[in-house]
């Protein structure tokens, strides 16, 4: 690892101006969990890096009734998944952020540094994709808000432009009759990326009876985390059933793009997508019913 230098600014203002200065590669970090261990292995050689941890908005995780939730892009996975409100309007989110990570990982990893790394495998961007969730980004030309389904472009390629930082993540608040369930499959305990995985949500009318609105995405199994919208489509104005959500898992399945590696095959991957799907939906649909997920 190359030497760099290290800033730790205080305001938003202030990191965007490092970021943007041509005269020096620099990279922002707040856990640090991707970015140091791709560092050492010569993947990045930034000439600095900056520290966002200090910024308050970056820091920042609020609930509102009306609003929704904000997460700070420097909030670590295990304050997220300490937060009453998130545990009990967003079970789905706590799915895929409980598991990035061990213990330790946990209290430094964040779900902004998960999302801006852009790893098809990367557990929280299916879970805050179905949950319609949107990144506020910060650059020298002011403010943008980018939709999470549109935020990766390729594997660690995302949207940013020169100079910006990821500020935000924002969720709308729970519709009625709604809920989300985040699963994936790892070839064995000690190795936590997912060989597949998948995110699903649920609205449902008032008696229960009909699926009035639905959004699936998955990991692992395309270049990017993949937003299948079809396959959510294809629910809507439908009972919640068996039948219903195989032929949603069908669709899913067929958009997935995945490859072999050592972690699984793509035949196997393709068939995780199946069963990975009709499992989330099952358990996205326990928990609009208001029911303990068991799936």
């Amino acid at each position: 690892m190359q030497p760099f230098a290290y800033q730790a600014p205080a305001s938003v203002g202030e990191a965007v101006a490092l970021l943007a200065d041509s005269t020096r590669q620099a990279r922002p970090f707040a856990g640090g969990t991707d970015l140091l261990v791709q560092m050492r292995r010569g993947l990045f050689a930034p000439e600095m890096l900056v520290d966002v941890k200090r910024i308050p908005e970056l820091n920042r995780i609020a609930f509102d009734p009306t609003d929704g939730l904000t997460i700070g892009a420097a909030v670590s996975c295990a304050r997220l998944c300490d937060h009453p409100a998130v545990r009990q309007h967003y079970p789905g989110l706590i799915d895929a952020a409980s598991i990035i990570g061990g213990a330790a990982i946990q209290r430094r990893a964040t779900l902004g540094g998960n999302l801006c790394n852009a790893a098809p495998s990367g557990d929280s961007i299916p879970a805050l994709i179905v949950l319609s969730a949107t990144a506020a980004v910060a650059g020298p030309q002011g403010i943008r808000t980018i939709p999470v389904a549109d935020f990766c472009m390729a594997p660690g390629k995302t949207v940013l432009r020169p100079g910006e930082l990821l500020i935000s993540l924002h969720i709308p608040p729970p519709a009625r009759h709604s809920g989300a369930r985040y699963l994936r499959f790892i070839p064995r305990g000690e190795m936590d990326i997912a060989v597949a995985g998948a995110g699903a949500w649920l609205a449902l009318s008032n008696d229960h009876a009909t699926i009035t609105d639905a959004r699936i995405a998955l990991s692992a199994v395309a270049p990017t985390p993949l937003w299948v919208k079809a396959a959510g489509e294809a629910l809507i104005g439908k009972p919640p059933t068996a039948e219903a959500f195989a032929e949603a898992a069908k669709i899913a399945q067929e958009a997935a793009r995945p490859i072999s590696d050592v972690r699984g095959t793509a035949a196997q991957r393709r068939h995780l997508v199946g069963v990975l799907t009709r499992r989330a939906l099952r358990g996205a649909l326990q928990r609009a019913k208001g029911e303990a997920c068991h799936d």
